[in-house]
């Protein structure tokens, strides 16, 4: 069942039960009834508290709840709360529990039997959060906004249970995208006699309340998920989810192993397609090629992520060429002749196979409802325009600019496409590829002069992106790379937090994406899509902008 990994034998035993019988699973259960996913990225825990990647992520997708939920059009909706209020000041939320959901048996628990999810859950699930004892890298979802104290720090009674069936949330101000906050994998309930008992090690012995119950984890080659038989929801039809038996990840990290694999028919889904496979099914207009045709369903949707070089406006921590980068860069005609440099549609066809969209507008991708190109006009392919700007800023090809461009292998071919614009303009850049964690520190403390980023939304709102450019949130305590600073901008952000009126709100998003535009911090490349491949009989696997991978409504025919 694992091809090319040493724990098929090890997890015959696990799966063994499931090709017998399966409680409430009806007839016998065969391959059709177990889903098939790999992770090629390294997942380093199954506890909500350490959801910050996506590996993370899908994996504690299928074990927990949280109180809301997104459906399909990325609107939050309720989940283990059956409904809520939001206070006509925007800084309560109320919310009413459903009485039929119970964690997962477990030993933990009196008898080993699961027992009901009560408010008291969700309160010490977000004060657990924020506690410096878990060191969750979750906690910034509520500092910052909800109720404060003197010190500052979350106050006390932010999160009350006034009854078992009831949960507040009070913050110290509106937050108009707070809901959507609450459906991230963060927010979701863990039990507290779980966590008290196997402490840090709850990582790899969680007990949620989703579809699927944790049954093995052989790390870094396999885990096995086994179907919840007593999970709460339930279909149109009155039968109770999940449809499949079983979940069983794999860990191949050799992409082109992983797509053979999915090819053999051992994989029931992939999501991403680097650039070799990617060339080998696709054509550069990115459809599928005809010896691949019927063989698998291709998906492709808009993603949450904006692919984005940015410019440091911060030269404090720039040293050597770096420094003498940074104060080039600190002139407006220079960054946007880099943009004007560009041809961004070439980039997506001749190396992406049109996977994404060429980032002619701001920084909020075009998977948002407030994304408006008309609105928000970007920079298109205008070279002559590049030089002139250039030109007046004093370089020429007596005294080229000069740059050095940080970025990670993975993104080395699509910088040399953009070294080779900028040459055509007479801008010479030096490409500097780094191991991922050497990037990433040189990009949080601001050592590096420019640079390849990407955002993927922690939720479905512009102010998620936006937020990367507000003057409080400078790296490496928050997102604000590049260390933008306008207090324009920053008047429209706390004004955009505020505003309870969608039309209005997207105005103030705009009109910020428009300064983004104007004062050039970064380059949007391309806004992301998702690709994802499929086989033919796998039914109920809706791809989204959010990438989530969602398995309680799969069916395999």
């Amino acid at each position: 069942m694992f091809p090319f990994s040493r724990c098929a034998a090890g997890f015959a035993f696990l799966l063994l039960p499931l090709l017998t019988a399966c409680s409430d699973a009806g007839p016998t259960t065969d391959a059709r009834r177990v889903f098939r996913y790999n992770q090629p990225e390294a997942l380093t825990s199954l506890d909500p508290a350490f959801t910050n990647k996506q590996a993370n992520i899908w994996a504690a997708t299928q074990l927990y709840n949280g109180l809301v939920e997104l459906d399909d059009s990325l609107k939050p909706g309720p989940a283990i709360a059956r409904r809520y209020t939001i206070s006509t000041d925007g800084k309560t939320y109320t919310f009413t529990l459903r009485p039929d959901v119970y964690f997962h048996d477990s030993e933990v628990f009196a008898g080993g039997k699961g027992r009901r999810v009560v408010a008291q859950d969700f309160v010490y699930s977000f004060r657990r959060l924020l506690d410096g004892a878990t060191a969750s890298p979750g906690g910034w979802i509520f500092r910052g906004k909800v109720l404060e104290n003197s010190q500052g720090e979350p106050h006390d009674t932010c999160f009350v249970a006034p009854n078992d069936s009831t949960v507040r949330v009070y913050l110290k101000e509106p937050f108009i995208p707070f809901l959507g906050i609450l459906t991230m994998p963060y927010a979701y309930v863990v039990p507290r006699e779980a966590v008290q008992k196997y402490g840090k090690d709850f990582r790899e012995h969680p007990v949620g309340t989703g579809p699927f119950l944790f049954k093995e984890w052989d790390e870094g080659n396999a885990i096995v998920y086994h179907r919840n038989p007593a999970y709460w929801k339930k279909d149109a039809q009155g039968q109770r989810l999940p449809y499949v038996d079983a979940v069983q990840i794999s860990f191949i990290q050799d992409r082109k192993t992983e797509f053979l694999t999915f090819m053999q028919g051992k994989l029931d889904f992939l999501s991403g397609i680097r650039a070799g496979s990617r060339d080998l099914i696709m054509y550069p207009d990115g459809t599928v090629r005809e010896d691949f045709r019927g063989k698998f369903r291709l998906q492709k949707v808009p993603y949450l992520n904006t692919e984005y070089l940015g410019l440091q406006q911060d030269p404090a921590h720039l040293r050597g060429d770096n420094a003498a980068a940074g104060r080039a860069l600190q002139d407006k005609r220079v960054r946007q002749a880099l943009n004007y440099a560009l041809n961004k549609p070439d980039l997506l066809a001749y190396f992406l196979n049109n996977v994404g969209v060429p980032g002619l507008s701001g920084f909020v991708p075009a998977s948002l409802p407030s994304f408006s190109q008309q609105l928000v006009p970007g920079y298109s392919y205008q070279p002559e325009k590049a030089r002139r700007l250039l030109k007046e800023a004093g370089y020429s090809a007596a005294k080229p600019l000069r740059l050095r461009l940080a970025t990670v292998a993975e993104r080395k071919e699509v910088c040399e496409y953009l070294q080779k614009n900028w040459a055509d303009v007479g801008v010479q850049v030096e490409i500097d590829v780094n191991q991922a964690a050497a990037h990433q520190e040189m990009v949080d403390n601001g050592s590096s002069a420019f640079f390849t980023k990407s955002w993927l939304g922690d939720y479905p709102d512009a102010e998620n992106y936006l937020a990367l450019f507000y003057s409080k949130n400078f790296a490496p305590a928050g997102p604000n790379k590049t260390h933008f600073q306008s207090a324009a901008y920053d008047r429209l952000y706390e004004q955009a937090k505020l505003e309870q009126d969608v039309a209005k709100r997207y105005d103030l998003y705009q009109q910020m994406d428009r300064i983004i535009v104007e004062e050039s911090p970064v380059i949007p490349l391309y806004y992301d899509e998702v690709v994802r491949l499929t086989q033919n009989n796998v039914q109920g696997l809706t791809p989204n902008p959010m990438n989530q991978l969602v398995l309680e409504r799969v069916r395999k025919n």
